[in-house]
């Protein structure tokens, strides 16, 4: 049943979108002929078209909100006359697969309908939770006008695509979509991609102990959480035997650096920025423990974190606070600290660190999770279903 699909992502460029990636390789794979409309990334994927592994990538100039909602407003604007005009070019399609945030993907499906796509809506984030989540405005006016997109991105949907249970109970309830049109599709990662490589002592900086973060730093993704409880394992437990390490980058990278500055952490943490694969692979085989900061807000709460996937795909133990997903996720390969409870969390670091035994326990369930029931070839096999469903 193989046709032209067209995948469509406005928050991320591919293939640095992991999920995107996976899943236009998979569709690939299955004999489907797969474009991505994308932007274009600041220092990786600049280039305005690139052909890889046989997926046709079609990028757009994009430049990055700033100021708030109307920041926003702008770059929603842009990207969808960007996906406007690169649709056209590419001409009719059997699929338009629409990868969300923002909920304005749609009017481009709503329009390729016309010609007989199908319109499968990829559940990445919840935006009305994540508006809530990020900008402390409550349910205003335009928090009002996102639930209303997100009603007409369902209305328009034929299929829906979940990344976990409680996306797909937001999709059958709030978006009214029949059982058999929703699936769930993990985000997993490839665990052939994640192996463990010799640690190397020296990124520890003399220190017995390393913590890692992994992961996008918004104002929802609680590195500041995580900073203040590094100075309370400093502080209140007296304990300088680590160094910690916070890779990745976002809206707040800046501000990040500055609080740790501010907490006095500049001889124990170290801020790298977007590392490659390789530093990546380097930094958390050495890693004793992981750290999973995000608060419990109404986003965080029902979102599968792909940082604690990526864990445990390398064999680490994870601290977290108390998500309903990040249980699902990780199980028995996370400790869980009272929710936002940063002294809780400090104090679940240190008896980690004190306890290799566990730490290796963990480290070995968390890695048969992603390997087995969590696995990307269980989702891979969703994602097909979802397109033969909505193909049908």
């Amino acid at each position: 049943m193989a046709g032209k699909a067209l995948i469509l992502v406005e928050n991320l460029s591919v293939p640095f979108d992991r999920r995107v990636w996976q899943e236009s390789k998979a569709l690939r794979e299955a004999g489907w002929d797969v474009h991505v409309i994308c932007p274009q990334g600041t220092k990786q994927d600049r280039e305005p078209y690139a052909e890889i592994d046989g997926v046709k990538i079609h990028r757009y100039p994009l430049k990055a909100a700033t100021g708030g909602p109307r920041g926003y407003l702008f770059e929603y604007s842009a990207a969808v006359w960007h996906t406007f005009r690169l649709a056209r070019r590419i001409g009719p399609v059997d699929v338009v697969h629409a990868c969300n945030p923002p909920d304005l993907l749609f009017l481009v499906a709503r329009w390729l309908k016309r010609g007989g796509a199908k319109f499968v809506f990829d559940q990445h984030d919840l935006v009305p939770e994540l508006y809530l989540s990020r900008f402390n405005r409550g349910e205003d006016f335009l928090y009002r006008a996102v639930c209303r997109l997100e009603q007409s991105t369902f209305r328009t949907a034929d299929v829906v695509i979940s990344t976990n249970e409680s996306y797909r109970q937001v999709a059958l309830k709030r978006g009214g979509m029949a059982p058999d049109k929703v699936f769930v599709v993990r985000s997993a990662p490839v665990v052939e991609r994640f192996h463990e490589v010799p640690p190397e002592e020296e990124l520890k900086k003399g220190k017995p102990h390393l913590l890692c973060y992994l992961g996008v730093m918004g104002p929802q993704d609680g590195v500041d959480y995580a900073l203040r409880s590094l100075a309370r394992i400093r502080d209140e437990l007296g304990r300088t035997d680590w160094h910690a390490v916070f890779m990745g980058s976002g809206d707040t990278f800046e501000q990040m650096v500055a609080l740790s500055h501010e907490l006095g952490l500049d001889d124990c943490v170290e801020f790298t920025g977007r590392v490659s694969d390789a530093d990546l692979l380097r930094y958390l085989s050495t890693a004793d423990v992981c750290l999973a900061p995000d608060p419990l807000n109404p986003l965080n709460d029902v979102s599968t974190m792909n940082k604690i996937m990526e864990y445990m795909a390398m064999s680490k133990p994870i601290v977290s606070f108390d998500l309903v997903e990040a249980r699902v996720s990780a199980d028995e390969a996370a400790v869980y600290a009272a929710a936002n409870d940063e002294s809780e969390f400090a104090k679940l670091v240190v008896k980690l660190l004190d306890d290799p035994a566990e730490r290796k326990r963990m480290g070995e369930l968390g890695r048969a999770r992603v390997a087995g029931p969590l696995s990307w070839a269980n989702s891979r096999k969703a994602l097909l279903s979802a397109y033969t469903a909505a193909l049908a």
